[in-house]
């Protein structure tokens, strides 16, 4: 047996597969055994019993909004909620820093920022019509692929991508052996659709919800499908919010298109109906959905044609979220810090979902998809050694003031989890305990395997 630094006892491991009662044996931040009694005296031993031992979520989706916009958030504060929901690993988008990240000079600023970070990372660049000669470069620093949006961004610095912008990316992006994540919604439908209400002067919640219907999502994702098959280039369809679109996603995949999908814990835990009661916090795009949308979108998901689930933690400042015009309130959930509890309380405990499922969708494919295993995503001989100890029968209230994001607002405070993280742990070390950040900085860039 190799010579241990730490040993995890106790405790059940969640695998990508199943579920074992087993001693984890990790050596130099390194998972390297598994079995029974491993510990002795000479080797620090962390008690798991009672608990459940997750492979870190890598979260696919975040603005942490550094530099630029860190008054919104910011990589400390944004990886301080991370880890203290079970994560380990953030990828961050490109638009809301200030500058966007479109080319190696935003990437070496923010990656001089990022030594602040309490979670290993890695950086979307962007796809606009103004950077597509700045893709090689982005894919020569490392960025994990590129994000473009078919609608406004509600950014200026950062357009949208037109079909044609669209496809001459992602010609480039196959080349580079680099995925392409989109966000689908219609740019003609959602514009018009505005443009219409706020000609008569109407700016209600439901005012709002009308302009961004089911359609112009699937009129997107539709688009996005037909270019990613002519550019062959893999596709990534970010915080699908229905059914419908899975069911083309899955479809696609059936006709040999290279193309996966996320979905975000807002989707399944939260319907339109809360927006009503909770006013901004809840706005987001593509918006809540009606219930019957979200049990479509449940069944897709224990269907097993949902790839990722992701956070899209996008902050604002807190009077960016209210205001009678709900057009002009920011469109975006914090959430990062309870994804995997939410997942827990609303898949596992309310519709049996299967705990490897939760692990599969929130770190295993994660990694597989985007290139970073097998050092990442799972529980596996070799693998860094991040993990989420996880409680799955603690109830417990989110309150705001256990907030660990720059803002303590999130749609779920108030609301009772049962199933909750403990310790976080990344490359071996203890980051987060019993409610406590314990460890800062740090993080590490991670730079994906490129297949061209």
């Amino acid at each position: 047996m190799p010579e241990l630094d730490i040993v995890i006892g106790g405790g059940h491991v969640v695998t990508a597969r199943d579920v074992l009662r087993t001693d984890i044996g990790i050596q130099q931040g390194r998972i390297v055994t598994f079995g029974e009694n491993l510990g002795d005296a000479n080797i620090e031993t962390i008690d798991a019993a009672g608990l459940h031992i997750f492979p870190g979520v890598i979260d696919a989706h975040v603005h942490f909004n550094e530099p630029g916009r860190d008054d919104w958030e910011g990589l400390e504060t944004g990886t301080r909620a991370l880890v203290a929901g079970g994560g380990t690993v953030f990828f961050d988008m490109p638009l809301n820093s200030h500058p966007p990240l479109l080319n190696v000079g935003a990437f070496d600023a923010k990656r001089e920022r990022a030594a602040r970070a309490g979670a290993d990372f890695a950086f979307w660049g962007g796809l606009t019509p103004d950077n597509l000669d700045d893709l090689e470069g982005l894919a020569d620093r490392g960025v994990i692929g590129f994000k473009a949006f078919m609608c406004d961004s509600g950014i200026e610095e950062f357009p949208a991508a037109d079909d044609q912008t669209l496809y001459v990316g992602m010609k480039i992006a196959a080349e580079l052996g680099l995925p392409v994540a989109v966000h689908a919604e219609s740019d003609a439908l959602t514009r018009q659709l505005t443009t219409e209400r706020l000609a008569h002067g109407l700016t209600s919640i439901r005012d709002w919800l009308e302009s961004r219907p089911i359609e112009a999502e699937l009129q997107a994702i539709r688009q996005a499908l037909v270019i990613a098959a002519e550019s062959k280039c893999k596709l990534h369809i970010v915080h699908i919010s229905c059914g419908e679109g899975v069911a083309l996603v899955a479809a696609a995949r059936q006709r040999g298109v290279d193309v996966s999908c996320e979905t975000c814990p807002h989707y399944l835990t939260l319907t339109e109906d809360d927006i009503f009661g909770l006013g901004g916090v809840a706005k987001c795009s593509p918006p809540l959905r009606p219930q019957m949308v979200q049990d479509d979108l449940w069944s897709e998901l224990q269907a097993g044609r949902i790839n990722t689930i992701g956070s899209d933690h996008s902050p604002s400042l807190p009077e960016m979220k209210v205001g009678d015009d709900f057009f002009k309130i920011w469109g975006g959930i914090a959430g990062v810090q309870h994804t995997l509890p939410l997942l827990i309380s609303e898949g596992y405990h309310k519709r049996q979902l299967d705990l490897s499922s939760i692990a599969r969708l929130t770190s295993h494919n994660v990694a597989m998809r985007f290139n970073l295993a097998p050092e990442k995503g799972g529980i596996k001989i070799g693998a860094e050694a991040d993990l989420a100890f996880v409680d799955l029968n603690a109830e417990h209230e989110v309150k705001r003031w256990e907030l660990l994001n720059r803002h303590p607002i999130s749609p779920y405070a108030g609301r009772r989890l049962r199933g909750q993280v403990m310790r976080t742990m990344i490359f071996g070390r203890t980051v987060f305990l019993d409610g406590k950040i314990v460890s800062t900085g740090g993080g590490r860039l991670l730079k994906p395997a490129r297949n061209a």
